[in-house]
């Protein structure tokens, strides 16, 4: 297998990039990444010493690069994405550029040069939220944030070059992912990494936006079981993790981190925080996906690697405190604290 994966850089990308390395079919892999603000060599690492890994520096959505790109391939793992909720609400013509376009360009070239497998990833914001229940993938998509949006969008566009022209496209939808090497704009990051400093963190209204948290490594292996047997045409779910609330998970990172509840504020609740998210992943359990990773062991683990790598951290933490952007409302206050 030669494998295009696009924002291997990427927090998720990356972790799935050294995993897929260690393949012994895998002849092959080229990371196409923007070194964005989120996407950055050093999360690849030690990934650098395989001489399987080659590194392109470029855009999704440059036609021509992606064509060349992609010509070399048998397989590509779309990853690229712009993923932040709070700036897609100041930036949402990137989001669809990036997410929708850059979907596209990479469908376009995969259809065209006939390749074997296009596993296009995406998140479970795209079902909007659910009181009750869970999502499966037949579920109706009702995203609420142009981020969701964006991705919804990009997940129609990539299914429709299934349904138009046949190429072999599967659809992989996972819930909040966490672990090592998160931009630090993220709730875990974000909370861990100030707590470390003995800084605020703040909660969005009483605190009861529930997730499911799903460690990357887990995601990576869900992708991976795609990539090999999924059925083209398909959307897998790919879940399994912890349900939890933002206040319980709140109480958890405090208590890893060695700080107390004074060091937490209470703010109003940000524009359309979805109050639940919740997936059935039968689907892909039925292909023998399992998640092995215990939350409370990850979390510590993941507490950890922000306490022990500073320097990989501290910069972005500036600079995301310095570019992060604005929402003047008057029920919108910081953004991105769950």
């Amino acid at each position: 297998m030669r494998l295009l994966i696009t924002g291997g850089a990427g927090f998720i990308g990356s972790h799935f990039v050294r995993r897929i390395l260690s393949a012994d079919d895998v002849e092959q892999v080229t990371v196409l990444d923007a070194l964005t603000y989120a996407g950055h060599l050093a999360n690849l690492g030690e990934a650098f010493l395989s001489p399987k890994l080659a590194f392109v520096r470029g855009n999704v959505c440059d036609a021509d690069l992606v064509d060349a790109l992609v010509r070399d391939h048998t397989a590509v793992v779309h990853f690229a994405a712009e993923s932040h909720v709070d700036r897609s609400f100041t930036t949402a013509g990137t989001f669809l550029a990036t997410n929708v376009q850059g979907t596209q360009t990479i469908a376009d070239a995969a259809m065209r040069h006939s390749i074997d497998r296009f596993v296009h990833v995406s998140t479970d914001e795209v079902y909007g939220p659910l009181l009750e229940g869970a999502a499966t993938e037949d579920y109706p998509l009702r995203p609420t944030v142009p981020y969701a949006a964006s991705k919804a969008a990009s997940d129609l566009v990539a299914l429709s070059y299934w349904h138009t022209y046949g190429a072999p496209v599967c659809v992989t939808r996972s819930s909040n992912n966490y672990g090592p090497c998160q931009h630090p704009e993220k709730i875990i990051p974000l909370f861990v990494t100030r707590l470390l400093r003995g800084e605020p963190v703040t909660l969005h209204d009483r605190g009861q936006h529930v997730r499911n948290w799903l460690h990357v490594e887990d995601n990576c292996a869900g992708i991976e079981l795609v990539l090999r047997q999924g059925a083209p045409g398909e959307v897998y779910n790919i879940g399994g993790g912890t349900d939890m609330s933002s206040r319980d998970l709140t109480d958890e990172l405090l208590r890893i981190c060695g700080a107390d509840w004074d060091q937490v504020t209470y703010i109003p609740d940000r524009l359309s925080n979805d109050l639940r998210y919740a997936m059935d992943w039968t689907k892909l359990a039925a292909l023998g996906y399992r998640p092995t990773r215990d939350f409370a062991a990850g979390l510590v683990e993941t507490a950890n690697w922000y306490r022990d790598n500073p320097d990989r951290w501290a910069p972005l933490s500036r600079s995301s405190a310095d570019t992060r952007p604005r929402v003047t409302s008057d029920t919108a206050r910081e953004p991105q604290h769950a």
